[in-house]
């Protein structure tokens, strides 16, 4: 296996079946918070920016020569979109202080996977031209797009529960 498909599908996660998108998400999500835990909110953000850079260049070049871009064994994209989703909760409770909150708040990273799930399966709006593209830019962007939607649905949805439950 060549380094740029070892990378695009998460070194064979995104070989596992039914669902590799999903096994993607989750394993994202699990590395996304120990990621946070051990080295801090910073360590994410850097660690987001980077797997994105490395998904641009591992996509493209795994795809090369291929009449699908997008095929379902490629989850890099999914680690990109799941860790953008994932800072929004994380730079909740890392700007009130808040240590562990990957164990105390855990409907938070719950609800960015759940949301990112939605909305990479859905993919409304310009995650779904990015998709309807059919290059390898557009198999990054439409996650990128999705893990926006769904950090900004899990500060709603943050909202409304602690509105709600006067937390």
């Amino acid at each position: 296996m060549t380094l740029p498909r070892l990378i695009a599908t998460l070194f064979g996660i995104g070989l596992l079946r039914p669902a590799p998108g999903t096994w993607g998400s989750a394993v994202a999500v699990a590395a996304g918070l120990a990621i946070d835990h051990t080295f801090g909110f910073a360590a994410l953000v850097l660690a987001t920016v980077a797997v994105t850079a490395l998904g641009f260049w591992a996509v493209a070049r795994a795809t090369a020569g291929q009449p699908d871009k997008d095929p379902s064994e490629i989850v890099i994209d999914e680690v990109a979109g799941q860790w953008l989703a994932l800072l929004f909760p994380a730079a909740a409770f890392w700007s009130r202080g808040m240590e562990d909150w990957w164990l105390a708040a855990w409907p938070g990273w719950v609800a960015a996977f759940l949301f990112f799930r939605l909305f990479d399966i859905w993919k409304p709006g310009p995650a779904g031209r990015a998709d309807r593209r059919g290059d390898a830019a557009g198999t990054m962007e439409d996650d990128l797009w999705a893990g926006l939607f769904a950090g900004l649905a899990t500060l709603v949805a943050a909202g409304v529960a602690h509105g709600l439950m006067g937390a």
